[in-house]
């Protein structure tokens, strides 16, 4: 069943009207028809089952079901910091962080980050990389679509991320996965939780100064992971935490 995101304003009492380039995808990529389901997701979260009624070329109309969709999000919302890295891996770690349930992803400039970012790349750069979310979040059924930040320094980020509930740095002079299972532990139900990932050359001695004693320094294990492998190995650990505490109701 494909899934499409709307605004409030589109989702009537009786059916949902669908706009913009999702139309011509469904005419003409996906050659649905009327009658065909799909699931309709709106900007705060509300999700159902629709049945198509009606294709033109500029709207798609599609009928409410009686019953809801379930949601599909965490039980926690998770903002990722990561370190802008080199080449296509922000998009891959952009992709695979939606499909694991990740709510805002804040690409964080870093004193090694080798990727510097003028104004004008940056804004081409972030267009680019919330429609890539939004691409993900359809593919993997997500109720939002999640948030992409502009460009953070480092001590901007860190402040932002200390307004979490959790707050997580994987880092690799860290040693035991001692800290990671008792951090895991000790996540609750509805907390908010920040991960910070460091760039390819790792975070300075200055930057761990700033968020040591306010954040959680944890280890990945005894392998140093690559940048973009670091965040997803983070948050498939947090997903299967906060599914399981999102199954005990």
């Amino acid at each position: 069943m494909h899934q499409f995101f709307v605004e409030e304003a589109q989702i009537g009492r009786e059916f949902v009207t669908i706009t913009g380039s999702d139309v011509n995808h469904i005419k003409n990529v996906l050659r649905m028809k009327a009658g065909e389901k799909i699931r309709v997701s709106s900007q705060n979260g509300r999700d159902y089952f629709c049945e198509l009624s009606e294709i033109t070329d500029t709207f798609v109309q599609a009928d409410l079901l009686k019953e809801d969709a379930p949601s599909t999000e965490l039980c926690g919302k998770i903002r990722l910091f990561q370190g802008i890295p080199k080449g296509s891996r922000m998009e891959t770690v952009i992709e695979k962080a939606v499909e694991l349930g990740v709510h805002e992803i804040i690409p964080v400039a870093m004193r090694y980050c080798v990727v510097k970012l003028d104004a004008k790349k940056e804004a081409a750069r972030i267009v680019r990389w919330q429609k890539l979310a939004e691409s993900a979040a359809k593919q993997s059924k997500r109720s939002v679509i999640p948030s992409i930040h502009p460009v953070m320094p480092f001590e901007a980020a860190a402040e932002y991320a200390l307004s979490c509930d959790v707050r997580l740095v994987p880092y690799e002079n860290e040693r035991g996965m001692d800290s990671m299972r008792d951090a895991l532990l000790s996540i609750q139900k509805g907390d908010s939780i920040s991960v910070m990932i460091g760039p390819e050359g790792g975070f300075s001695k200055e930057e761990i100064a700033l968020v040591e004693g306010k954040m959680r320094l944890v280890s990945l294990g005894r392998r140093i992971l690559r940048t973009d492998t670091a965040g997803i190995s983070t948050l498939s650990m947090l997903m299967l935490q906060l599914e399981l505490l999102g199954a005990k109701g």
